[in-house]
């Protein structure tokens, strides 16, 4: 009976993917393919900021198989951003908007991950939804916020690991693609009145971010 019993329980350990016996892996965030926008969308014109690189960071700690309780930090360099206008960007710094000079930790935008809601795992090379539940910090005013992504597990066999292990990748790959709003005002940032026409108060953020296995 007993040895009867261990059978069963190794022919289901054996029927179930190896993804699906997964535990907790610590990703660190490729900067190098990885980006984030910031846009503003005014009446009178649509601010529009990039950043890629270095100014990007983060990192990523998850469970394939129990997304849910996933935790992490992405850090955006807000002085990096580029709307394509020097004065603008560097407005953007001064004491009416992140007031670096005040402080330097101003320059930071961090986003502060709580926790993961979606359907099931995560399966390799599947992309699923998800709801990222976080906290936003900019100019140190934090927020609860909620971002809308898409997720991909992406498994390298030890062959494309060797291939890819130049550029940064891991047996284990993480790609989010997300989407989050937000308002200057959340963050104790007050738009001038002369700037109402050309600089809305409503933020839209998205972030292309790429994580692999330490």
């Amino acid at each position: 009976m007993i040895g009867r019993l261990v059978m069963t329980m190794l022919v289901l350990v054996v029927a179930v993917p190896a993804w699906a016996r997964a535990e907790p892996i610590n990703l660190k965030m490729l900067s190098n393919y990885s980006r984030a926008t910031f846009k503003t969308d005014a009446p009178l014109e649509t601010v529009v900021g990039n950043t890629a690189g270095p100014a990007v960071t983060g990192n990523l700690t998850v469970d394939p198989f129990k997304p849910g309780t996933a935790s992490g930090t992405i850090k955006v360099d807000l002085t990096t951003l580029n709307t394509g206008v020097a004065k603008r960007d560097a407005d953007m710094q001064g004491p009416q908007y992140l007031d670096i000079a005040a402080n330097e930790a101003n320059k930071f935008a961090v986003f502060e991950i709580k926790s993961i809601e979606m359907a099931g795992p995560l399966e390799p090379g599947k992309e699923v939804p998800a709801k990222v539940k976080g906290i936003l910090t900019i100019k140190q005013k934090p927020v609860e916020t909620v971002a809308d992504a898409r997720v991909t597990y992406i498994k390298l066999t030890p062959e494309q690991v060797e291939a890819q292990k130049r550029f940064g990748f891991a047996s284990e790959n993480i790609k989010v693609r997300s989407k989050l709003g937000t308002t200057f005002s959340n963050h104790g940032i007050t738009i001038p009145q002369l700037m109402f026409l050309k600089l809305s108060n409503e933020i839209a953020i998205e972030t292309d971010l790429t994580f692999a296995k330490q």
